[in-house]
């Protein structure tokens, strides 16, 4: 009888020790089953401490958040779905829970004691606690806090705790089918497919006229050779004032130009070019003589004008040009 007390002191931390394990093969057991209902799992004050609290032979992460629209935290809002799609993706490719790895979120309104705890000041906040027994027991039993800046996805969250558990499952991430998406997708196809088979025949011949495409490609080299993709660039002004309370529509130079000036230049290139394809094209098919010798007459004539004009203007943006042509000398 006199060693059975000391039997007892030798054999209590072994019991001890065995009660410790045995409550957290315990906890993760409980935790993996609530999480196969739902993942990830709804933390309060005293479930998020039963989940962290040491020891234990399993992972957990938490996400500590502020969905409630009071708090303004957007990017709670925004992350959330994103949560949720890799906790459930990872649960449903762990079933038999290889991994040993719990998710959770606490949302602020349901353990405000654990923020306060922590001192946490933002949100969300992401942790990882690693084991803290078994055979892939950390070193230090602090979590790893994961670093929101930057997009944010399920895939980004997914590499950053497969950084963190090594030789343990990784079960990919896996979006649900948006059947909605796809519908109104599938939907508004065929509308738009039978809209065009009812409007093809008047479509199809504007599509093949040439003087259509003809004109859009006038339109479009006058836009580019006009400058203004430079205004756009540089983001010149309209005009400015010439120093003596006018108006100067032209800049100097060619490192710089207005945004009417722009639209001048156009206009005479525009005018220019339809005098030169009166002449090329509509000329020739006049069949009265006097009415085709009239049309050539204005046509160059409006041409002979529109180019004086373009020289006097390429002299104020050149000052040394020595060419010039009447009536704008």
């Amino acid at each position: 009888m006199r060693w059975l007390p000391l039997l007892l002191s030798f054999a209590l931390p072994f019991g001890s020790q065995a009660a410790k394990k045995s409550s957290s093969v315990d906890r993760f057991s409980d935790f993996l089953a609530k999480s196969q209902a739902s993942s990830p799992l709804k933390l309060t004050d005293s479930s998020y401490k039963k989940l962290t609290s040491a020891p234990r032979d399993y992972s957990s992460a938490v996400l500590l958040t502020a969905l409630d629209a009071r708090y303004g935290c957007q990017l709670c809002n925004e992350f959330q779905p994103e949560w949720d799609v890799l906790a459930k993706s990872w649960i449903k490719g762990d079933k038999n829970g290889d991994s040993r790895l719990i998710f959770g979120t606490l949302d602020f309104s349901n353990g405000r004691d654990i923020f306060l705890s922590l001192g946490l000041q933002t949100a969300p906040v992401l942790l990882l606690f690693p084991p803290t027994a078994g055979p892939h027991a950390a070193a230090a039993a602090d979590p790893i806090r994961y670093d929101f800046s930057g997009p944010q996805s399920a895939e980004n969250v997914h590499a950053w705790l497969a950084r963190h558990l090594p030789d343990r499952p990784h079960p990919p991430v896996s979006r649900p089918v948006n059947y909605v998406g796809w519908t109104v997708t599938v939907i508004s196809a065929l509308g738009v497919a039978g809209v065009l088979s009812r409007v093809w025949p008047y479509i199809w011949p504007i599509i093949q006229n040439r003087n259509i495409w003809a004109g859009m490609s006038l339109i479009g080299i006058l836009i580019f050779i006009s400058g203004q993709m430079f205004n756009q660039i540089r983001k010149v002004p309209y005009v400015a004032g010439d120093g003596r309370g006018g108006i100067s529509y032209f800049a100097g130079g060619f490192q710089s130009q207005f945004g009417l000036e722009t639209q001048i230049v156009a206009f005479i290139y525009g005018i220019l070019s339809f005098a030169t394809i009166s002449l090329a094209v509509k000329a020739p098919r006049i069949r009265d003589a006097k009415i085709q010798q009239l049309t050539v007459i204005v046509w160059g004539t409006v041409m002979v004008i529109m180019y004086s004009f373009l020289l006097s203007v390429f002299r104020i943006k050149n000052g040394g040009y020595p060419f010039k042509l009447p009536p704008f000398m």
